[in-house]
């Protein structure tokens, strides 16, 4: 049998000195608003690259930038944006690891995913805004 592709591919990742410019970035934001956050930052393999529990920020909001960051870097788009039959069945089908919530953006550069970003413990609309934030700070693709 002739191979025809080669059995290895490259994959895009972010680097953590990216990730952290994410996470000072979004940290930033979030003091300007007032609002004590935990930000995530997770490369497109899954792998956890930066994190922060800021000041003032939940506990539970640990947990739940992890997940945003972890549902956007696997579904390559924003959390928050499924049908509500996907929003219930995606927690119970991947034993909570991901969810619905919105505040997890996807990283893209050049439209190439590298990875993604989750903000907890604001509002929705604020958590969006320190994602946002982010990623305007790292120079990555916008995401409307």
């Amino acid at each position: 049998m002739v191979q025809t592709s080669t059995p290895t591919r490259t994959v895009e990742l972010i680097t953590v000195d990216t990730a952290l410019t994410a996470v000072k970035a979004g940290l930033k934001e979030s003091q300007n608003l007032g609002v004590g956050v935990s930000i995530a930052v997770y490369n497109s393999l899954l792998t956890l690259v930066a994190f922060v529990h800021g000041d003032g920020a939940t506990p539970h909001s640990i947990e739940t930038s992890k997940r945003k960051a972890q549902t956007s870097a696997s579904i390559r788009r924003p959390t928050g944006t499924f049908s509500d039959n996907l929003a219930v069945a995606l927690p119970l089908a991947s034993g909570n690891l991901l969810t619905n919530l919105g505040g997890g953006l996807p990283i893209r550069f050049g439209g190439v995913h590298v990875g993604a970003i989750g903000v907890g413990g604001a509002t929705t609309e604020q958590d969006i805004a320190i994602a946002k934030a982010a990623l305007n700070a790292i120079g990555a693709d916008s995401i409307d």
